[in-house]
């Protein structure tokens, strides 16, 4: 059973898998641990990961990246439409409103949905992890930012339905980096001491969390995250990007923002720069060639300008800094150390922000780039069976109240009930005791929505059906379990309804849906309603709305689809490129170790095919059908494969007719030490020794007939022997004649008399002790055992 961890990026993605010796980030194909989030569409095949990364300036159009942002969210949503503006690719509104890519595959405009462009690159990572571990891979732990909301998470477990995994848990992006630090931490307080408090913060290239946990032995709680979801490394990027657009346009009076290549060219400088000045304050240039209309630009900057230049977006770090102390109810002083994740917290200016609001220094001890893959890793071993772990408790949070919304029977008024509060602890369940006459919808929605990233509050409906009044006609207490799930999706688990009998007034709960709830009750009837709590573990939510089944069914259609088409194509280039290879190849060595075994004028008849072959290659046989390359392929070896047998014939055949040579010299020497009565040899019968003598002397002229009109010929003409003849005579030689000459002597058997003398000779003969005479097994077993020594292999 495979254990699998995945930092889904905005920017990279990261894959660690646990292994017996522990948790490691495993390398792609390219022996880079960090694969772009990045997917490439062309004409026939698809790239992902770094093959698509390197075609985003030369594939402009079709390069699907930075979608991260887009999942769960419709294509009106203002975070879309924003988005919209920095991507170079087209977005589509699908016909369930959300949000898709509309790019050219296969030679035609194709619309895909979020769902199935993140399955693309789950599906990468499953095969990279599947390379790593040479096993297939189903479970894992896919990490999201904990500010992602119900229809968000809901996506991401749609996209990893399309990609075959089995997520066991979407894991928020701080409480992975708080459990790759805790679970190795030998020196935490133990459970009845006050615990060890830690601040996490993670700035990734395309938002900022920060989340404070307490750590106590074999426990980490959160007790309170906050975010700016719109403030990471890319926004520096920008920074950069819009200040050098302003100065070329002054400069070489040129409008890069018009020019999709130029401005992704852009980008990447400019994030190259960002790196540099974090290690380096002083000038440092940036030149671009042939940047646009053959111009090349150059220009510089250092640390302090850039600084200057990003000031209002260093002012929006402290914020939630400030915020995650206050909803934690913690002062500086109660904070432990301050551990700090992700690309963009390597800017030194965010480093001071931080350390000038703690008033102490900052600890780098996580890897910055892995811990949250690590963490994913680490909690999928939690998950699994396969693995012992350490135990090691996680309760994490709700990151947005939750309110349940109801119609009431008082003068067709609603109710209201926040049934999760902001930082509750998740997972958990409670039950909610309803008074009823007839069927309900119960409306769910985050309760503050300025505190959402989020434009659309609802959550989703939910109908409670089957009831129905009691028999004395009074209201059906009808019991509802809601729950926040281990992935931080809200549902409406099971409903039950609880009947009156008239057996002493006796309870009897009668299941609507696939779950029961709990029995719990308390005594409290506001509004004739009630909640009970019941702690949630890592149970399944029997009567949860998943809309992502019907993306599932069309997405992993279309992605096996795209899995056979990438096949085709690779086997068709494989084809391409074995005529490639054998044109190359042949050529260079007619014009080395083949030139003795071809005439001139054979010579130049193949040199102009292959010449030809080569022309063929780059233009109409530039894309033709796979059959096409092996029809070309099996032509060339018609011509090539002669003069390579002529070759190999004359390299090998002087190794076979040597070590036919030896066999035969070898027997005659037997067969004369025979006729000179030879005592090693005088069992061997006459009449099969004239046979042997007679298969020699023929296997001799055989010899050298051959060997006498090989001589005569040149290396151009065809042997007269061939080398599997030579091998086939010299194992016919061994099978008859060694049969005859290498006949063991008979034994002699040693007279009755004599040998009863030697069984009555006392004490051990030949240096052996008397217990390895001793033929009773049992005996000498026992023996064996009581000297208290055993070899074990």
């Amino acid at each position: 059973m495979s254990v699998v961890g995945i930092d889904l990026g905005f920017l990279n993605c990261y894959v660690a898998v646990a292994r017996s010796g522990g948790i490691e980030t495993i390398a792609n194909e390219y022996s880079d641990r960090c694969t772009p989030a990045c997917i490439s569409l062309g004409s026939r095949t698809r790239a992902i990961g770094n093959a698509a990364k390197s075609q985003i300036v030369t594939n402009v159009r079709n390069t699907i990246h930075g979608f991260k942002k887009l999942h769960g969210r419709s294509f009106d949503d203002p975070t879309v439409q924003t988005e919209r503006v920095r991507l170079p690719y087209e977005l589509q509104k699908m016909p369930n409103g959300s949000a898709g890519v509309k790019v050219r595959y296969l030679e035609e405009e194709r619309p895909f949905a979020i769902e199935q462009v993140t399955g693309m690159l789950l599906a990468k990572l499953k095969e990279t992890s599947e390379n790593a571990l040479k096993k297939p891979v189903a479970d894992c732990v896919i990490s999201i930012p904990s500010f992602f909301t119900d229809a968000e998470r809901r996506s991401v477990m749609a996209a990893a339905q399309v990609a075959g995994l089995n997520c066991l848990r979407l894991m928020n992006e701080t409480t992975a980096v708080a459990l790759a630090y805790g679970i190795y931490k030998q020196d935490l307080p133990s459970l009845d001491e006050k615990p060890r408090n830690v601040v996490f913060i993670d700035m990734g290239h395309s938002a900022y969390q920060v989340s404070v946990c307490a750590f106590n032995k074999g426990k980490l709680k959160v007790l309170a995250t906050t975010f700016d979801p719109y403030l990471g490394g890319r926004n520096f990027d920008e920074a950069l990007v819009d200040y050098f657009c302003d100065e070329f346009k002054t400069k070489y009076k040129i409008n890069v923002k018009e020019n999709s290549r130029a401005l992704l060219r852009l980008y990447q400088e400019c994030e190259k720069l960002k790196k540099l000045m974090s290690a380096n304050a002083s000038d440092l240039p940036l030149n671009i060639e042939c940047f646009m209309n053959d111009l090349d630009v150059s220009s510089k900057m250092n640390r302090a300008q850039f600084e200057q230049l990003c000031a209002s977006l260093l002012a929006r770090v402290e914020p939630p800094l400030k915020a995650v102390m206050d909803q934690a109810n913690l002062q500086r002083e109660d904070i432990n150390s301050i551990e700090i994740v992700g690309g963009a917290t390597r800017i030194p200016a965010v480093k001071e922000q931080v350390t000038r609001f703690f008033l102490k220094d900052i600890s780098t001890t996580l890897n910055a780039d892995e811990a949250v893959a690590r963490g994913c890793a680490l909690q999928c071993a939690i998950l699994s069976p396969a693995f012992k772990v350490r135990e090691f408790s996680i309760t994490d949070l709700v990151p947005y109240s939750v309110t349940l919304r109801w119609k009431t029977s008082f003068e067709e008024g609603t109710g209201e009930c926040e049934v999760f509060s902001k930082n509750h602890p998740a997972p958990f369940s409670k039950v909610i005791t309803f008074h009823k006459k007839e069927p309900f919808e119960l409306e769910a929605f985050y309760t503050n929505l300025h505190e959402v990233p989020y434009p659309d509050p609802r959550i989703g409906n939910f109908t409670i059906q089957n009831v129905f009044p009691q028999s004395d006609g009074d209201s059906s207490k009808v019991k509802v379990k809601v729950r926040i799930n281990i992935h931080g999706i809200f549902s409406v688990a099971s409903a039950s309804v609880v009947e009156k009998q008239n057996l002493e007034g006796d309870h009897n709960e009668a299941p609507m849906e696939t779950e029961a709830s709990s029995k719990t009750e308390n005594k409290d009837d506001a509004d004739k309603m009630q909640v009970d709590q019941e702690e949630g573990g890592h149970q399944k939510c029997h009567a949860e709305h998943t809309p992502e089944e019907e993306i599932d069914h069309t997405g992993a259609k279309t992605k096996g689809k795209m899995i056979m088409q990438d096949k085709l194509e690779k086997e068709r280039n494989d084809a391409k490129n074995a005529v490639e290879e054998y044109v190359y190849d042949f050529r260079d060595k007619l014009g080395s170790v083949y030139e003795k075994f071809i005439t001139p004028e054979d010579m130049n008849k193949l040199s102009t095919i292959l010449e030809d072959t080569e022309n063929w290659l780059y233009e109409e046989g530039e894309d033709q059908p796979k059959q096409v390359y092996v029809d070309k392929l099996q032509e060339l070896k018609k011509y090539g494969q002669p003069i390579q047998m002529k070759y190999v014939e004359h390299e090998e055949r002087p190794k076979a007719l040597n070590d036919l040579g030896k066999k035969i010299q070898l027997v005659l020497k037997v067969i004369e030490a025979h006729r000179n009565k030879d005592e090693r040899y005088e069992h061997l019968d006459h009449a099969e020794m004239e046979k042997v003598e007679q298969y020699i002397s023929e296997s001799m002229n055989w010899l050298n007939s051959k060997m006498n009109a090989q001589n005569k010929l040149s290396l151009t003409q065809d042997p007269v022997v061939k080398v599997s003849e030579i091998v086939a005579r010299s194992k016919e030689l061994d099978n008859f004649c060694n049969p005859i000459v290498y006949k063991p002597k008979p034994k002699v058997e040693v007279p009755e008399d004599k040998a009863k003398a030697n069984g009555e000779h006392n004490g051990p003969m030949d240096g052996q002790s008397g217990t390895e005479t001793n033929p009773d097994p049992a005996k000498g077993s026992s023996q064996h055992t009581e000297s208290g020594e055993m070899d074990v292999d």
